[in-house]
């Protein structure tokens, strides 16, 4: 379960427009005095719950067969030139990308040398450590309630676990009583609004869905009602697509400008839902997306399966590049190991290298 620090104020919603169809109904808001915006903050601190122990077992069992390979690396007795080579080969094996992996290797070799570490054990230890600080960059806590409502837009490849992944975070606001709304921008696939609305229905919240409309428009409507409605959350599900089908890279591009047009400062988070499977892959996607809408952040999943987890090494060395240019960092805010709601769990630097190097 997520943790979750939380300020809130309502204001009373104005009667609710006809644009936004209930899945179910949806509690009234409270109006409460208050200071300061609300504020739903997932913070990615690690606790000692049951949930997020059975949470990291998962990831380093889904994370085995990368873990292993490393491991092996040192085994041995010596630290020469064969350990490097060895350990560059199972890095590469791991899709961290060729980038990362000489980082590691050269800050690795630079630690070592500094700490006269004659122990394959220490040095493994190093290698932790030198990972950890690589990755940390990526955790960042998703806040929710600067504005409202919060407008969050998603975007995905085809089954990377995009609609299930809003369905999950949808299920967490409830649970902390933020009223949500979805937007089915995926309207030409029928299954998509089917699957959209189930998780809408099973959450008791609300949903803008329309047949064969424009996905811009129905996101329009979507945060219109929202504001309407004092919603404290609008998330727009928009259709899968390859970063390499151009005309459909454009309609999001047409989607964030839509949501631009419905409030000022809209899309407030811009979220990529990559398959931990795809290896390099996945950097490639970020890129790409990046490039086309302006990414806030990643939800990297399916890491239970034949994910190798190099890959967030190479997209926090991606991120590294991008603060030398003077750009944001792109963070990655949940990763999931399964499908149970509970397996969608904040991103903790130091939990993942442990679960990767174990």
């Amino acid at each position: 379960m997520f943790s979750f620090l939380r300020r809130k104020l309502f204001s009373a919603p104005p009667p609710p427009e006809a644009t936004a169809t209930p899945a179910a109904e949806a509690p009234a808001a409270i109006p409460q005095p208050a200071s300061a915006p609300m504020a739903v903050v997932a913070a990615p601190v690690a606790d000692a719950t049951p949930a997020r122990t059975s949470w990291l077992n998962k990831l380093k069992s889904g994370l085995a067969r990368t873990g292993s390979s490393i491991a092996q690396v040192f085994t041995g007795t010596r630290i020469d030139d064969a350990l490097y080579e060895e350990l560059e080969a199972a890095l590469l094996m791991a899709d961290a990308g060729v980038g990362a992996t000489q980082h590691l290797l050269d800050e690795l070799r630079r630690r070592v040398k500094d700490t006269r570490c004659t122990d394959p054990a220490a040095v493994k230890a190093l290698l932790m450590e030198v990972l950890t600080e690589l990755l940390q960059p990526l955790e960042a806590p998703l806040q929710i309630g600067a504005t409202q409502p919060t407008v969050m837009m998603v975007a995905g490849v085809n089954g990377a676990g995009k609609t299930t992944s809003i369905g999950k975070l949808t299920r967490h606001l409830a649970g902390m009583d933020c009223k949500v709304l979805l937007a089915a921008a995926d309207t030409f696939r029928a299954a998509a609004r089917e699957q959209l609305s189930v998780w809408a229905d099973r959450n008791r919240v609300e949903i803008v869905s329309q047949e064969g409309g424009d996905p811009a428009a129905v996101c329009f409507d979507a945060v219109t009602a929202g504001k309407a409605r004092g919603c404290d959350v609008v998330i727009a599900d928009t259709a899968g697509r390859l970063a390499t089908q151009l005309h459909l890279m454009e309609e999001l591009r047409k989607i964030r400008r839509s949501l631009g047009r419905s409030m000022e400062g809209a899309p407030h988070e811009v979220i990529l839902v990559v398959d931990g499977n795809t290896g390099q892959n996945a950097l490639t996607q970020v890129k790409a997306f990046d490039e086309a809408i302006q990414l806030t952040g990643l939800v990297v999943t399916k890491l239970d399966g034949t994910a190798k987890g190099g890959v967030l090494a190479a997209i926090a060395l991606w991120n590294r590049e991008r603060v030398a240019q003077g750009k944001p960092v792109v963070p990655v805010y949940f990763i999931g190991v399964g499908e149970k709601l509970e397996d969608l769990q904040t991103f903790n630097a130091r939990e993942f290298a442990q679960a990767l190097l174990s």
